[in-house]
């Protein structure tokens, strides 16, 4: 009896669009994926500059927006994960901003 292995890696993100509605990621494999900007208070609470100021890390497997000090892995947009950040560390950089 065979048996087949089925590749399983994820996709890496090939562009980004912030709205002030949505985060939306162009994928490797021809998906798009749109999630809510609430899902991310820093981009939710950024200007519309902050939020066009990003860069792909790790080969693609993630998003930084250094202006928002906010990473987004695709793997997180894929399972439909938000930001776990602590309301604490939310306001904290609220508060420096």
């Amino acid at each position: 009896m065979s048996s087949s292995t089925v590749d399983s890696q994820t996709p890496t993100a090939a562009n980004v669009q912030v709205s002030d509605d949505s985060l939306t990621v162009e994928l490797s494999d021809g998906r798009t994926i749109s999630v809510p900007i609430g899902w991310y208070p820093r981009l939710s609470h950024g200007s519309a500059d902050e939020r066009d100021h990003w860069r792909l890390i790790a080969n693609g497997s993630g998003i930084h927006w250094p202006d928002l000090d906010e990473d987004i892995s695709i793997e997180n947009l894929l399972t439909g994960r938000p930001s776990d950040e602590s309301q604490t560390s939310f306001k904290r950089w609220l508060d420096e901003r």
